[in-house]
């Protein structure tokens, strides 16, 4: 009885009384019955407007089949079972929660998103064992200063509330490692903030937030900062003094300039996209020596310098929608995955040579560097044709760059010889275009721990294998110019695919999977049979930026596309809709998804 002590000290109706009947159909017994074992109740989406007295106290009352049966089996034995630690009550219609909230002081989780809460009890502060509290997704105003008495807190999820500031003491929470305040209406961040010691996580995305506080590099541990959607002109110096900063979110603010970042040696992505940054220099590259993102889309850069060449590590680089006329030809020596340009007043580049893509614009660039060192290329072809059997794999891609490449031989089947060649070596990037493959090989399968970039591209692929859908690091995929008409449901596996090329196949839908890749933040599909998309699950993907939909047969564009307000790039050209107009489609997305909205019925 020592285990209900404490709870009886708080509730003097605590005793050997019978389990009150108030749960109705909402709560059936043997959930209750299951959770007195397991410590866990799950009680999402039941369509509550309450929570039942039942499940305040289902650690206190005597459980109604202890009444039934006077001789307990070691099965039965209510008063050994263990205490509610986890408790998840979202999804449902709750508008507040009372104080016997106190009743459960074990609960290590309460899960409350997703409900119409206004304000949290003052006895929250009675669960001194919370370790993970989630209240995202309510309507929230202010947060009750007893929070502040949750030292164990590791996780808090307040993203998509309606908080306008944060109380007094809030620093005191010295055990949290990822705090989401996205999504709210925040004007300042407290310079108490550097108090948060411990934190690795913090999203401060789709604020209102002017400025940052020099503390904030006070976070020591903090890995992933989240300042996407706020109204950012600068960014403090002392923020380049973040040395465990990995990814850095600054899209869509009010930057001029890009921050310097001498001490941020970890920095792996760097996202200040959907600003107003007019200038990139040696001294804002310098320091990037472990950069493998940038994206710098949608600013009003005219330039790229030559010194994009000390980002060695660069993988992924967005350029598009600027107002850049010329590259330079040493960007041709990085080794990137991605490139994207579309948008900008190239002068230098054919068109046709980007719509091909990242691997023939870095070609041509390198060309352009070759023209002027003859006698180089004499030798690099002389010895090509010395040593054929050398030139079936290379050895030195695999080495140096992490590439796989076997490309524009118009093989049949990729030779085992060219999967041997592996080895024991890490290989990031595979390139099996420009080949005559009806299928994918199999033993693309053995590189599934390391893969990120696979290009199937101008194949003659009807179908995507299952041994694809194994490759858990993938982040970019090309299947343009094949015969797919459609993607198999296990390519959800994919969690980490950032971008997708289907152009030229035969689509007459948008393949259902993608909506549910939710990763997904590029989506080419151009020069296909679409005839719809469904823009409700297109709205559900949150960081989906780009849409290419370019001559398909998309009668109509349904108005409610204007709702998915995070694309920045949608491509409707040369399908058979009449509206929205050419006129309309020539002022760019955002005026595109204005129309959109507009004709949405109300």
């Amino acid at each position: 009885m020592s285990r209900l002590k404490g709870v009886a000290d708080r509730d003097s109706r605590t005793g050997f009384r019978a389990e009150r009947r108030d749960c109705g159909a909402s709560v059936p017994q043997g959930l209750l019955k299951a959770a007195r074992k397991s410590g866990q109740l799950n009680l999402s989406g039941r369509n509550l407007s309450e929570v039942p007295q039942c499940v305040w106290r289902i650690n206190v009352d005597i459980p109604e089949e202890a009444n039934q049966n006077l001789s307990f089996s070691a099965a039965e034995r209510w008063w050994e079972q263990t205490d509610l630690t986890k408790l998840i009550i979202s999804n449902n219609k709750l508008q507040s929660l009372t104080d016997d909230l106190r009743l459960l002081p074990a609960l290590t989780v309460l899960d409350i998103h997703d409900n119409q809460l206004t304000s949290l009890p003052s006895a929250i502060r009675e669960l001194e064992n919370l370790q993970k509290l989630n209240v995202s997704h309510n309507k929230l105003k202010i947060l009750p200063e007893e929070i502040t008495n949750l030292r164990n807190l590791k996780g808090l999820y307040l993203q998509h509330n309606e908080l306008t500031c944060l109380p007094e003491g809030f620093e005191q929470l010295f055990s949290l490692e990822d705090l989401d305040l996205s999504n709210n209406r925040l004007t300042i961040v407290p310079a108490s903030f550097s108090s948060l010691s411990s934190l690795v996580r913090l999203n401060l995305s789709s604020n209102q937030l002017k400025s940052l506080p020099a503390e904030i590099s006070g976070m020591k541990r903090l890995k992933h900062l989240d300042c996407n959607s706020n109204l950012l002109e600068t960014i403090p110096p002392e923020l380049a003094s973040m040395e465990s900063l990995e990814l850095l979110y600054l899209r869509r603010n009010k930057l001029r300039f890009l921050p310097e970042f001498p001490s941020c040696k970890l920095l792996k992505e760097l996202h200040v996209g959907e600003n107003q940054i007019e200038m990139l220099g040696a001294e804002h590259l310098k320091h990037l020596n472990s950069i493998l993102v940038l994206d710098l889309r949608d600013n009003k850069l005219k330039s790229v310098p030559d010194e994009i060449t000390l980002l060695q590590s660069l993988e992924r680089l967005d350029l598009s929608n600027n107002d850049i006329s010329s590259l330079p030809y040493s960007l041709g020596k990085l080794h990137l995955k991605f490139l994207a340009l579309e948008g900008n007043p190239l002068r230098t580049i054919r068109r046709e040579i980007i719509n091909k893509g990242t691997q023939e614009v870095l070609k041509y660039l390198q060309s352009k560097i070759k023209d002027d060192e003859p006698s180089q290329n004499n030798s690099v072809t002389e010895t090509a044709m010395t040593l054929p059997s050398e030139s079936r794999v290379n050895v030195h891609s695999i080495v140096t760059l992490k590439i796989l490449d076997y490309s524009d031989k118009q093989a049949v089947l990729i030779p085992d010889e060219v999967f041997d060649a592996v080895k024991s070596n890490i290989v990031t990037s595979v390139n099996f275009s420009k080949n005559q493959l009806c299928e994918i090989p199999k033993r693309i399968i053995e590189l599934k721990e390391m893969v990120s970039d696979v290009n199937l591209s101008f194949n003659k692929l009807s179908f995507v294998s299952l041994e694809l859908c194994t490759l858990q690091k993938l982040t970019f995929l090309d299947l343009r110019n094949n015969f797919l008409n459609s993607l198999p449901e296990e390519m959800e596996s994919l969690i980490r695919l950032q971008t997708i090329n289907l152009s030229f196949n035969r689509f007459k839908i948008l393949p259902e999977v993608l909506y549910r890749i939710p990763t997904l933040e590029t989506i080419l599909i151009g020069n296909n049979q679409v005839g719809s998309v469904d823009p409700q699950k297109m709205k559900t993907m949150e960081n989906l930026i780009t849409l290419d939909l370019q001559n398909n047969d998309l009668l109509q564009i349904p108005p409610e596309l204007g709702n998915c307000v995070n694309l920045r790039t949608l491509l409707l050209d040369g399908n058979p809709f009449r509206v929205p107009r050419a006129a309309i489609l020539m002022k760019g997305t955002a005026a595109i998804l204005a129309y959109l909205r507009d004709r949405i019925p109300t």
